[in-house]
């Protein structure tokens, strides 16, 4: 029989398992932590205000750790940076297990979460490098499989490690298989020499988003403690926050094509579009990531295990609609796609308002099923429209810009939500009834930004009627 001239060769399949291996514990980690947010909050024994910021400061750090991704590649090479990046990540894993402290467990996840900041986007860079841009589409063939799976099995992965061992278990799975990848990759991965030695970073410009970013989330999470939004603290740290913001505008004016977010691709409605999108996603999707385990423990008091398996339908239903709105993409643009992704998001949201303890299970794992299938049609289109019309030139900091308003958005809807619940949770009685009540509006301001999110869809390509072609 013949061989297929088009298959790539079991070298480079070989490679590639490789950096993936290295990539899927971060990528289970960021959803197996979320399962274990109850537990963690009785072990340390405080509340869900503070015990989220293990998943916002791990969010946060992946802000600050995007734009280091892009120049440290250049500076020292993509194998070198992915090979430290990983062992960095095994060791505060290991850390992290033996944390005797909320705030050191914090801490650990800042450092964790700068880790995996480096490691994910270095995934498709090495991939690259080692098939070529032209072999993509069959590399992802072979190895995109885990790489979609890794957040859809990480909470029940996670649900049945802590319901079986303990919560400390959730870091040192990590261990082996930092240590294994790092070996493999030390020894099997091909050394990618530095594309610029010389190459010089925006220290100030990320200093400043990353800043801003930190100053207004903490604001956010401080009026769960204060029981309000309108507190001296949240005011305070809100507009701190602010006037970075606006001191990064006023620097990237200086530093023009060369700041990490040039001021010029806001000239493409699209890509505005595209920034204001990805930060009320944050909301939308990530917050009730958050919220929809504790749903199941704190309300229903299902197990751990079961509240892991409970996430199971909405990652199939993201699964599932991923190459279609891949397809849809392609055909239509990305605003028909972002639009009908959040209508369907919607009727898979807002049910969630009204939902109880005594709410039937299968009625649960339905709505949840839809609510994936509008969820995955959320994000991508949002990413990818941020590309068009920008010049070549420019990919790298519209790489940069869009995961970096994607996990600020999704630290700021984490933040959001939890304080949410909590501030209801502070002022009322401690009743299953309040406690539903709370969950209810967690899900409700989840829904407002669901719809909110409409009006920045309206800004994207539309390829029915004309693509946006002007270059940046």
């Amino acid at each position: 029989m013949a061989k297929n001239s088009d298959a790539l060769p079991k070298s480079v399949i070989n490679q590639a398992w490789i950096i993936v291996l290295g990539a899927i514990a971060p990528m289970l980690d960021s959803t197996m932590v979320n399962i274990a947010l109850d537990h963690l909050a009785k072990a340390f024994n405080t509340g869900l205000n503070t015990v989220q910021w293990v998943v916002t400061g791990y969010l946060l750090a992946m802000v600050v750790a995007v734009p280091f991704t892009g120049w440290l590649n250049q500076k020292f090479g993509g194998k070198t940076v992915f090979l430290i990046a990983e062992a960095l990540f095994g060791v505060t894993s290991l850390a992290a297990a033996f944390a005797n402290g909320i705030n050191m467990l914090i801490i650990l996840r800042f450092v964790q979460g700068f880790a995996a900041g480096l490691i994910t986007p270095l995934l498709t860079t090495l991939l690259v490098d080692v098939a070529g841009a032209g072999a993509m589409g069959r590399m992802m063939a072979v190895v995109g499989l885990p790489i979609m799976l890794g957040p859809i099995v990480g909470p029940v992965i996670g649900g049945v490690i802590v319901q079986s061992l303990s919560w400390r278990w959730i870091f040192l799975i990590n261990v082996p298989v930092a240590i294994i990848a790092s070996l493999l990759i030390w020894r099997k991965l091909p050394a990618t020499a530095p594309q610029d030695a010389n190459a010089q970073f925006d220290w100030l410009g990320v200093g400043l988003l990353a800043a801003g970013s930190a100053s207004v989330i903490y604001g956010v999470v401080q009026a769960s403690q204060k029981a309000n939004f309108t507190n001296h603290t949240t005011i305070l740290y809100g507009v701190i926050g602010l006037a970075l913001f606006v001191a990064f505008g006023l620097w990237a004016a200086v530093k023009k094509d060369q700041a990490v977010v040039p001021l010029r691709l806001f000239t493409h409605h699209n890509f505005s579009a595209s920034m204001i999108g990805l930060f009320f996603a944050g909301v939308a999707t990530n917050g009730p990531m958050l919220l929809l385990p504790l749903f199941f423990q704190n309300l229903r008091g299902d197990s751990v295990a079961i509240a892991g398996l409970s996430m199971l339908p909405q990652g199939i239903g993201m699964l599932l609609a991923r190459p279609i709105v891949g397809n849809l993409i392609d055909r239509i643009g990305a605003r028909l796609v972002t639009l009908g992704g959040l209508a369907i998001t919607l009727i898979g949201s807002i049910p969630f308002i009204y939902f109880d303890q005594n709410t039937n299970f299968w009625l649960l794992m339905i709505v949840l099923f839809v609510r994936g299938i509008g969820a995955g049609a959320i994000l991508s289109p949002l990413m990818t429209d941020a590309f068009v019309g920008a010049d070549k030139q420019f990919s790298g900091q519209v790489s940069i810009a869009t995961r970096t308003m994607q996990n600020v958005g999704g630290a700021f809807g984490s933040a959001m939500l939890a304080t949410i619940v909590v501030n209801y949770q502070n002022q009322h009685v401690h009743t299953l009834m309040a406690i539903a009540h709370s969950y209810q509006q967690g899900f409700l301001w989840a829904v407002i930004f669901t719809v909110v999110l409409m009006l920045p869809a309206l800004g994207l390509t539309n390829k029915l009627h004309k693509t946006v072609s002007v270059k940046a």
